[in-house]
């Protein structure tokens, strides 16, 4: 009985219907053909028994096969026959096999004018023998069943066709939007019913202030009278804004795993289509599945793709579809009806762009600033990351968050991975600190070329011009700490001298001044070694000249301009420049002044250490890569070195430790010291009475 319980039911469809019907034709076909005429081969052992007079009766049908049937003559001739062309017929003889009465056959006719001619002759033949002529009758004959599927199957094709396209251009087949009727339908994925991404909060690492403000909502909607009883309202929406990799989506994720409401995830591209209305149409149907589930949450990712300013770019006042998606989007968010129940997440990373409605209180109520990861946030993402490589025991962590400055969380767990396919392409069996090393350099600098053709004297100019970036940048004070330096070709770079910036709020005049400075050295190094300059500073003066205008023209740092900023966040003065030409003639002079300026005190710097510039060219051109290390061991330690964090953070621990042990022993001391009086008097007293 458990078996048989057990036995899925097959679901009734429609096409068992089709299928009966066609197996049902096919099985007519197949009788009929049985039950049809026994058919000869050749038309010549017909004419050999027409010419001897055993045909009965002859039809010709549709010109192309012809029917007889032999009189008791020929029947007895065939049966005492041995004639091996007559096989076929006394076979048939044999069987008794009938069709209309008699016994009949049919030949295919091949050409039925020859036929003809053929027969007129075997007429003249019998009829001057005195036997009774042969009498050929022509016929029609209509096969229904074969005209009928012959009508049909084009038709059917067709609508096949048709459908199977339409069910392409419509998102394919299965579900909301799956069929040509439902192209309107919203294509959002729903988690509900136990139904999550397997991502949490404890995956998210590095923003500890958006995951409490996301947390909140989610708090909100697991337990709403904690709030509600102190007049607090659920926020409608919350927009995550930040750079590209910083964990915007990782985010909206682990609100899916979290909640315990129906989630509702798309893609701002899930609402553009090339119909007319179907944004709109999409947009309502998502808000009227999220309504009827509410508590809900609706996460649409990449929300500039629908939400840009309306009124730019409109081409000549065209019926534009992506502003109809963004006015019902609006309607829907905060309109003239309730949305009660409903939370809005969205993510972008250009929210400049977005609508001034679409952003403000009441559609998007917070907007979370995601912003890349400072030294502990990342310590964090790196721990979370290396939890399934295998590592030696040797992997610092607060090393790799060092080494990492401007890594997004994207970032880093492509370098974990990157650190991983290294060592496993070396058949390590853990992950060493070495292999991170070279996943950083793979991942900034790109890929080693070492089969790039370099000349002897294009090496050493290279030598030279990295050279003197590492000595310009260890002789000024706010340039930033060298790492090492290399000459080996990696991406498009013929070398590169790696540094370890630090992780400024805000940034001075010398700062900026410094770095210009260090990013000229490689040229100004060329130029006092060789007499001459190449082209190969085309990244340093691409950096150098963008600084320079940002200095002069956006942050105000310029004393003959001024302190007046042309920078403009809103992007409305995309084709106008804000200020006039003079104004622009100022700009581009001062910016002149200030390059050649750092230029000249790059050059008086190696000037002033030439002989070390050297000696630190030739050490690169034996090495091809020196680091830290070298360099102190030419020019010696910076005067300006901070020490490094971890030892700061070790002697402050030490310094901690020595202060606690004196203060102990200080007590101890004043107590010892407390106690001492009370015994001298004892002892006095001794003293006396013994005296």
């Amino acid at each position: 009985m458990t078996n048989k319980k057990n036995k899925k039911k097959i679901p009734f469809s429609v096409y068992w219907i089709y299928a009966i019907i066609a197996v049902g034709i096919i099985v007519f076909q197949i009788f009929m053909s049985n039950s049809s005429n026994t058919t000869i081969k050749s038309e010549d052992a017909f004419y050999e028994l027409a010419k001897q007079g055993f045909i009965d009766e002859a039809f010709l049908v549709n010109k192309v096969r012809l029917d007889f049937s032999l009189n008791s003559d020929g029947k007895d001739y065939i049966r005492s026959s041995d004639d091996s062309n007559y096989s076929i017929i006394k076979d048939a003889l044999d069987r008794g096999s009938s069709f209309g009465g008699n016994q009949s056959f049919s030949v295919d006719i091949l050409d039925a004018s020859a036929f003809t001619m053929e027969i007129n002759k075997i007429k003249l033949e019998l009829k001057e023998s005195g036997k009774n002529p042969i009498q050929v009758t022509s016929k029609e004959e209509i096969n229904y069943i074969s005209n009928i599927i012959g009508f049909l199957l084009p038709i059917i094709i067709l609508i096949a066709i048709w459908l199977f396209v339409m069910r392409r251009m419509s998102g394919g087949g299965g579900g909301p939007g799956g069929q040509i009727f439902n192209i309107g339908k919203s294509k959002a994925k729903i988690y509900e019913n136990g139904k999550t991404t397997n991502v949490t909060f404890n995956d998210v690492a590095g923003l500890e202030g958006a995951k409490e403000e996301i947390e909140e909502i989610v708090e909100f909607l697991k337990n709403p009278k904690k709030y509600t009883q102190l007049g607090a309202k659920i926020p409608k929406g919350a927009l995550l804004v930040g750079p590209p990799g910083t964990g915007k989506t990782l985010l909206a994720k682990a609100v899916a795993g979290e909640a315990k409401v129906p989630f509702f995830s798309l893609s701002g591209s899930d609402f553009v289509e090339m119909f007319v209305g179907v944004g709109a149409s999409r947009v309502r149907d998502l808000f009227k599945q999220a309504k009827e589930k509410s508590p809900s949450i609706i996460f649409i990712d990449e929300i500039d793709a629908i939400g840009r300013s309306r009124g730019k770019n409109n081409s000549f006042g065209s019926n534009d579809e992506r502003e109809n998606t963004l006015n019902q989007l609006l309607t829907e968010m905060d309109g003239f009806g309730t949305n009660s129940g409903v939370i809005i997440l969205a993510a972008t990373n250009r929210a400049d762009v977005l609508d001034k409605a679409l952003t403000r209180a009441g559609r998007f109520d917070r907007q979370i600033y995601v912003d890349m990861p400072d030294i502990n946030e990342r310590k964090g993402i790196f721990e979370v990351h290396l939890k399934p490589i295998k590592l030696t025991s040797d992997i610092d962590i607060d090393f790799l968050s060092r080494q990492t400055p401007g890594f997004s969380g994207a970032d880093i767990a492509n370098l974990c991975n990157e650190a991983a396919l290294i060592a496993a392409r070396q058949n390590k069996k853990l992950v060493e600190k070495q292999d991170f090393l070279d996943a950083v350099d793979r991942i900034v600098g790109g890929l080693e070329k070492k089969n790039k053709i370099i000349t002897p004297q294009e090496k050493k100019s290279i030598a030279f011009h990295e050279a003197g970036h590492a000595t310009v940048s260890w002789m000024l004070e706010h340039a930033n700490p060298l790492v090492k330096v290399t000459i080996v070709p990696r991406g498009r770079s013929l070398g590169a001298a790696w540094y370890l910036p630090e992780e400024r709020s805000i940034t001075t005049t010398e700062q900026i001044l410094d770095d210009i400075c260090a990013a000229l050295g490689g040229r100004a190094s060329e130029e006092i070694t060789f007499g001459k300059i190449s082209t190969g500073a085309l990244s340093d003066l691409e950096k150098v000249t963008k600084q320079a205008y940002a200095m002069v023209s956006i942050y105000g740092l310029n004393e003959k301009v001024g302190n007046i900023s042309f920078y403009d966040s809103q992007g409305n003065n995309q084709f106008t420049k804000p200020y006039s030409d003079d104004t622009a003639a100022i700009i581009d002079e001062e910016v002149s002044k200030l390059i050649e300026s750092q230029y000249k005190r790059a050059k008086k710097i190696l000037k002033e250490n030439e002989s070390k510039l050297k000696l630190l060219a030739e050490k690169l051109l034996e090495k091809e890569v020196i680091f830290k290390e070298d360099l102190i061991s030419i020019f010696g330690p910076r005067k300006w070195e901070k020490p490094d964090e971890k030892e700061s953070i070790k002697k402050k621990e030490e310094n901690k430790k020595t202060e606690e042990s004196a203060k102990k022993t200080s007590v101890t001391k004043n107590k010892s010291n407390d106690e001492a009086p009370p015994k001298m008097e004892k002892t006095s007293k001794k003293s006396e009475k013994k005296a």
